[in-house]
């Protein structure tokens, strides 16, 4: 691929899909060490319960078992709890409350799957075998399921000391501003939104493979991460010793959505009994038990209110969260619904004021953390929502509505209530384009054809604005190989979005070589020795800048070298498309003859400039990716069926280094959007505790024969913030479209009396919502 010829914001194919479409990809499970063991975790059957005794006798003594852990035996090493990272304040300025979160359950079991204890043997069968001869009792308690109750007085107390099951009480906003922009109001429009837990599900599920080295006292563990950076960083403090001990390894990974970016208990005990035993250590999980051990996402309960004045302007808004955290809170999840999920409560809205309040409980249930999105889908999945809301109640076109209402170019930067700065963005720009694009003024003759055949159909649409996130900086080194080929070493990480694409992409065009002389490298904290991994949509615009002041190095460098090889003043050295230049003459090299030879004159021990560089960017400012999304189903009012039958986005994810990339992440943002709001609904028993939806059989994932194909335009507003324009596209399909398919089926449904309707619009549930429309 000789990506010099077509430069950058081109659709280039992806370089690394050969590879993996050959099955020459090599993940965490693909690892195997001499001498390597397997290890089996031992899980709770129940919700809450105290642990009365646990006897590992039996399970010790079967044929292959190396080793029975349990919190004694964590104990006893002087392994610490798993922290969390991201506390916040509460309004009153105290302390929120954080508990332990122990790598095995000390005396007490607090969510289905907590783990009690880690077997480990020869085989996985022998491990599994010995597992299941573990004796534990259980004096079982009742359980906390439901976010919207956590806080009520009858609810049992997941934990002890924590009063009302909360976890933090947080506020954002200016609240008498608010007030005083409510009593002024002409009008106000209320909703309540239901945001409905998920379960991940990536492709690949999680693995872990530890090998410990007795002689330097090293790890090296081999997991599926966003950025082994972060694992490393917490690993130390939990066996209390220095995280340079620890090297993370992350090969190929198949799918992340955030659920990958944490510690988790598998990377500790894999550690912890590769030390144990001097032998490596292997952790898979099954998909069943995946479900009762990755971090899920979402799980909202929020109230709004939008103050309006007159003339149809939003004035103010108010908002009231409860967020589930689930039993403990894992690495980043009180920053989720906080910092980053008011981020975007603004929106592409001029609003005056907005005050918001975040409550965080704890219930029974799987550990919540970022999910596509973190936080931004929520905001405007209510956002948008409430928006439609009010244009019915008004009787204003909701189109018209949200144009009314969007902060215009002119007013750019602008600075929200919340404290965002948006650098850039034509919200009404693109707004028209996707109307047209729709042919919004010819749904109603669509809708009547559709009621010819019984069937209800709808239009929805979203606006949606993110809030890209990450580290506030990031490193990348160019080193020119022996073979002529060009290494570029960087501190994100892929877990399936076409970043060697991009960052060859971006190499090329920076330093005029073809993209198959380029490599990328990513994954191993001891090659690479900082990163910010991959999260927030980040990767683009924050590897992109290192790698852009990387290549200006490298450049800079080799003006001087060749200064030095042909004879020249460096001042009189241009360089431009791979070659550097004698100004006004036509002696010249190329940069990969340059660099061999000045790798040739280090060798023969004479001077010479080496190009090899590394660089870490400032990243200053995040991006603000928008866009609108338009949903077209048709209802079976029989039976409650939705179908897409067309779905249309038109995106501003600034410049878009290579479209074809960015549209495919669109797609899949979509198809995940998707599922959350028509068929994904995570179930707990509101009396046990129990995971009901604990395998596919039961928890509805979206298939391909569902979607139209979804159609995306990209409309280029430059990001003003970074020197290449881009504003990040990873996140934008699952933020935008949730909340246009719930409105696109409330507006189907309008003809029968329904207003609204929670995640998932199942066939049961809007049946039930026809039913009830109807009897009232």
């Amino acid at each position: 691929m000789a990506t010099t010829k077509f430069g950058l914001a081109q659709p280039v194919r992806r370089v690394e899909d050969p590879r993996l479409l050959k099955g020459a990809g090599r993940y965490t499970d693909d690892i195997v060490l001499p001498g390597m063991l397997f290890g089996v975790v031992l899980r709770s059957p129940h919700a809450a319960a105290k642990i009365t005794r646990i006897d590992t006798t039996q399970a010790a003594k079967q044929q292959g078992v190396a080793g029975v852990y349990t919190a004694a035996e964590m104990k006893a090493d002087g392994i610490n709890p798993q922290p969390c990272v991201a506390l916040v304040a509460n309004r009153d300025g105290s302390a929120q409350a954080a508990p332990p979160h122990p790598v095995l359950a000390d005396g007490m079991v607090r969510h289905v799957g907590d783990p009690v204890a880690f077997v480990v043997a020869e085989t996985s069968k022998q491990a599994r075998d010995a597992a299941e001869l573990i004796e534990v009792d259980y004096d079982i308690i009742p359980a906390a399921v439901d976010p919207a109750t956590a806080m009520d007085d009858a609810t049992p107390k997941v934990w002890p000391d924590v009063a009302q099951n909360l976890a933090f009480d947080w506020e954002i906003g200016d609240k008498a501003a608010t007030d005083a922009e409510f009593a002024k109001a002409a009008h106000v429009t209320k909703l309540t939104v239901v945001n409905n837990r998920i379960v991940v599900n990536s492709m690949e599920a999680r693995a872990a493979v530890a090998d410990f080295d007795s002689g330097t006292g090293r790890w090296t563990l081999y997991a599926n991460t966003q950025g082994g950076w972060f694992v490393k960083a917490l690993l130390g403090p939990v066996f209390g010793t220095e995280p340079d001990k620890f090297r993370v390894i992350t090969p190929d990974v198949g799918g992340g959505f955030g659920m990958k970016l944490f510690l988790y208990a598998e990377h500790v005990l894999t550690c912890f009994a590769a030390r144990k035993l001097g032998r490596p250590v292997k952790w898979a999980a099954d998909r069943g038990e995946a479900f009762l051990c990755d971090t899920q996402g979402r799980d909202n309960v929020t109230s709004a209110e939008l103050a309006i004045d007159k003339d149809g302007k939003f004035l103010a808004l108010r908002t009231r969260n409860i967020a589930n955290m689930g039993a403990y809170l894992s690495s980043f999840a009180p920053y989720i619904p906080t910092y980053a999920g008011t981020s975007v409560l603004a929106s592409v809205y001029g609003f005056k004021a907005i005050y918001a309040n975040v409550l965080g409980v704890f219930t029974n249930t799987v550990p919540v953390d970022a999910y596509r999105g973190a936080g931004r889908p929520e905001s405007n999945y209510l956002i948008e929502r409430l928006v439609d809301a009010a244009a019915r109640e008004l009787k204003i076109d909701r189109v018209e509505l949200r144009r009314r209402n969007m902060v215009p170019p002119s007013a750019m930067p602008h600075s929200t209530p919340v404290g965002k700065d948006y650098d850039s963005g034509d919200f009404r720009v693109i707004l028209d384009a996707a109307v047209k694009h729709m042919d919004y003024d010819g749904f109603p003759a669509r809708r009547a054809e559709a009621a010819k055949r019984g069937k209800r159909r709808g239009l929805g649409l979203s606006y949606y604005l993110e809030a890209t996130g990450g580290d506030p900086t990031e490193r990348a080194e160019i080193r020119f190989a022996d073979d002529g080929c060009v290494d570029v070493y960087v501190g994100t990480q892929s877990t399936g979005q076409g970043h060697e694409t991009a960052y060859v992409q971006l190499t090329a065009n920076n330093l005029g070589i073809d993209g198959d002389k380029i490599r990328i490298v990513q994954g191993d904290t001891d090659t690479i020795p900082v990163g910010g991994g991959t999260g927030g949509a980040r990767s683009l615009y924050s590897e992109g800048q290192a790698i852009l002041k990387t290549s200006e190095s490298v450049i800079n460098k080799g003006k001087q070298a060749a200064a030095e090889e042909l004879e020249a003043s460096v001042a009189d050295i241009t360089f431009a498309d791979g070659r550097f230049s004698i100004v006004g003459t036509d002696r010249d090299i190329d940069i990969l003859s340059l660099a061999e030879s000045q790798r040739k004159k280090a060798a023969a021990g004479k001077p010479a400039t080496i190009l090899d560089s590394a660089e870490v960017a400032d990243i200053p400012a995040h991006t603000f990716p928008n866009g609108c999304h338009m949903a077209e189903v048709e209802v079976d009012p029989e039976t409650g069926m939705v179908e897409l039958i067309r779905y249309s986005v038109c995106d501003d994810v600034g410049k878009a280094i290579n479209p074809l990339i960015v549209r495919g992440q669109v797609a899949g943002g979509v198809a995940q959007g998707f599922g959350q709001a028509v068929l994904e609904r995570t179930v707990y028993d509101p009396d046990s505790g129990q995971l009901l939806s604990g395998s596919l059989m039961d928890y509805a994932l979206p298939r391909a024969n569902e979607f139209p194909d979804i159609e995306v335009e990209l409309l280029e507003v430059p990001c003003a913030t970074n020197p290449l324009g881009v504003k990040g596209a990873g996140e934008a399909g699952a933020v935008g479209s949730p909340p246009a398919v719930i409105n696109a089926i409330i507006d189907a449904l309008s003809t029968d009396g329904v207003t609204h309707i929670d995640m998932p619009a199942t066939p049961e549930r809007v049946w039930r919502a026809i039913t009830m429309a109807k009897a009232a």
